[in-house]
């Protein structure tokens, strides 16, 4: 099972899955129950596989049930979701004007034998396709992704917030969209300001939407920080906030979770350099109880970075449990958990959001043959009983872990 692990604190191994010899998981991972049976989905960092299907139901004993291959190398299917009996996966090229490029919709009730449905094209001569959709409540989803008639005024910011309605899975249509002001071409704003040192772009990543606010969109916005959009009105989103606190942090921000109980969004900025170079990427916690004025009041403490610098691959925050409203999900709060890459799977307590404390970790040895020369945890997702599954951004596979707090 991958061996000792090199530091472990109230998680603890159950299994690990190498994925049929395919190892390399994106940031994609969803799951689905159905009559007794779960089924997670994965997700792959890149071709030729496009996702993979591991029976959880024993989570001692994943196995995969189905394996699914890309129609080229240059094209990668790096995230996916599922409502109910959908699953929506999205595909990303590896320059401007190839396909497929956009959003695939599978009918998986049974979730050995995935059947397409439809696709939504995103493709076009200034469009990489779609990097991430969130697809929770059956009616809509929201895609990271190039459009074939947007032109971006700087090839870095080449993707938007699209939102697609999908309550037809077998004919999703474009419901409406939103970029940056001044990132597209022809825009009445000037561009934005380029990050002299980190230059990677103002575009969207996640795009999250949940039942305790659906007028609201919370967006990571890359080196245009974070964004909350009014959604109430599909056809024209607006922004209703904006935190951008980079420069002087390196940018990137990634993933945007709400605790609303809390009055808090869990923001992560991703690293994205080996070596540390663009170190601190961090866990930030936002007080947004007052919505315009949203207010950073802490970071989520990070071991020391003499520690894991020198390890290889990246160090630093990138994906976090994000609360997805389903059944099958584990919803806190309270307790925030995060992929981060060489320094592994790691819980905060944020009871105190001015004093966030570490109460878990998990750091698996380097799998063998990555070429990081150490673990790379990229996703997880975290289901209801408190099983931990996440996977390596190269060859480790899927962990199984059980979260013992």
């Amino acid at each position: 099972m991958g061996g000792e692990a090199l530091e472990a604190r109230n998680m603890r191994l159950l299994a690990q899955n190498d994925l049929s010899g395919f190892g390399n998981g994106g940031e994609g991972l969803a799951l689905h129950v159905k009559n007794g049976r779960r089924t997670l989905f994965i997700a792959h960092e890149s071709a030729p596989k496009n996702f993979t299907a591991v029976d959880v139901t024993d989570p001692r004993r994943p196995q995969v049930v189905c394996q699914t291959e890309l129609p080229h190398g240059r094209v990668r299917s790096n995230c996916l979701s599922i409502s109910g009996d959908l699953l929506a996966v999205v595909y990303e090229v590896a320059e401007p004007g190839l396909g497929p490029a956009g959003m695939e919709v599978f009918d998986i009730s049974n979730p050995t034998a995935p059947r397409s449905l439809s696709f939504f094209d995103t493709s076009g001569p200034c469009s990489r396709g779609a990097h991430f959709v969130w697809f929770v409540d059956g009616e809509y989803a929201y895609l990271s992704s190039g459009m074939p008639d947007f032109v971006p005024s700087h090839p870095k910011d080449d993707q938007i917030v699209v939102i697609v309605d999908v309550k037809d899975p077998t004919r999703p249509r474009e419901a409406g969209r939103w970029w940056l002001p001044g990132t597209g071409a022809g825009d009445n704003a000037p561009p934005p300001e380029r990050h002299q040192r980190w230059d990677f772009g103002f575009r969207p990543h996640n795009v999250n939407v949940y039942p305790q606010r659906p007028d609201r969109a919370y967006v990571g916005y890359l080196d245009g920080g974070v964004v909350v959009l009014d959604i109430s009105d599909k056809s024209r989103p607006r922004m209703v906030a904006r935190l951008d606190y980079h420069p002087p942090m390196p940018g990137f921000t990634h993933t945007v979770v709400p605790l609303f109980s809390r009055g808090l969004l869990a923001v992560t900025d991703e690293a994205v350099t080996e070596g540390c170079q663009d170190f601190p990427k961090l866990l930030w916690f936002v007080d947004a109880s007052y919505e315009p004025n949203p207010i950073i009041v802490s970071a989520a403490p990070l071991p020391p970075k003499e520690e894991f610098c020198g390890r290889g691959g990246r160090f630093g925050a990138h994906n976090i449990h994000e609360n997805v409203p389903v059944e099958a999900s584990w919803q806190s709060d309270d307790v925030v958990i995060g992929a981060f890459f060489s320094a592994g799977i790691r819980a905060y307590d944020v009871r105190n959001p001015l004093r966030p404390e570490e109460v878990a970790c998990f750091v698996p040895p380097a799998p063998p043959g990555s070429p990081a020369g150490t673990i790379q945890m990229n996703d997880l997702y975290v289901d209801e009983r408190g099983i931990v599954y996440a996977v390596d951004r190269h060859r480790g596979g899927l962990y199984v872990l059980e979260l013992c707090l």
